[in-house]
């Protein structure tokens, strides 16, 4: 038995503000194909603003975050091109849609806080919008 949560966030490469509503609901569907295909990874929250989205998301201790990165990126990454043909001129030359790097912490007994953090994502101007830990 594990608890393994993870608040993931991805950049767009370049920062691009590339995720509109269509985007992002796009995105959804191919994350929860993901989990489908890897049925020990749990998605329990996602949400975006226009250059990066947030998850929640549930790693079992056999697999590395890192894996786990990689298998999201390098999945949405290549069905987005396909789906959304401007992203192909956004990033002609590469197959990447994701930055490199990623940001990523454990969820403890903070995991309300982050929930309500990622359901609020985009609604308040980023710079002005802090995490409140109560």
């Amino acid at each position: 038995m594990y608890c393994c949560q993870y608040h993931l966030v991805l950049a767009t490469k370049y920062r691009r503000k590339v995720f509109n509503e269509g985007v992002g609901k796009y995105l959804l569907i191919k994350l929860r194909e993901v989990t489908e295909h890897y049925p020990e990874l749990g998605l329990v929250e996602y949400n975006h603003d226009k250059d990066y989205i947030h998850l929640l998301i549930s790693i079992p201790p056999k697999i590395s975050v890192g894996q786990v990165v990689r298998i999201i990126k390098s999945n949405t990454s290549k069905k987005l091109k396909q789906k959304f043909s401007f992203l192909k001129e956004v990033y002609w030359g590469t197959d990447a849609v994701w930055s490199e790097s990623y940001f990523v912490s454990t969820v403890g007994v903070s995991e309300s806080v982050i929930r309500r953090y990622i359901e609020h994502q985009g609604r308040e101007d980023s710079a002005q919008a802090e995490l409140e830990l109560d």
